[in-house]
């Protein structure tokens, strides 16, 4: 699920957080809504942003050889 929190302290800065979204894809996310708040003093990477997503498959050649009596 992806997630974005926005914390407004009373003298005008904004902390976002993103979860949710592997891979450097959050800053396409945010970009839009960075641009209406004005100057990103600073960014921290969190593990979600080092991440890769992993996709996996299975042709259906290879999984109609496999029959539960091979196991």
């Amino acid at each position: 699920m992806e997630t974005l929190e926005f914390i407004i302290y009373p003298d005008g800065r904004v902390k976002e957080t993103v979860t949710g979204v592997v891979g450097a894809s959050c800053t396409e996310v945010t970009k839009a809504i960075e641009e209406q708040l004005g100057c990103v003093v600073s960014q921290q990477a969190t593990s979600e942003f080092y991440a890769q997503s992993v996709q996996q498959s299975v042709s259906e050649q290879n999984s109609s050889k496999i029959s539960y009596g091979d196991w």
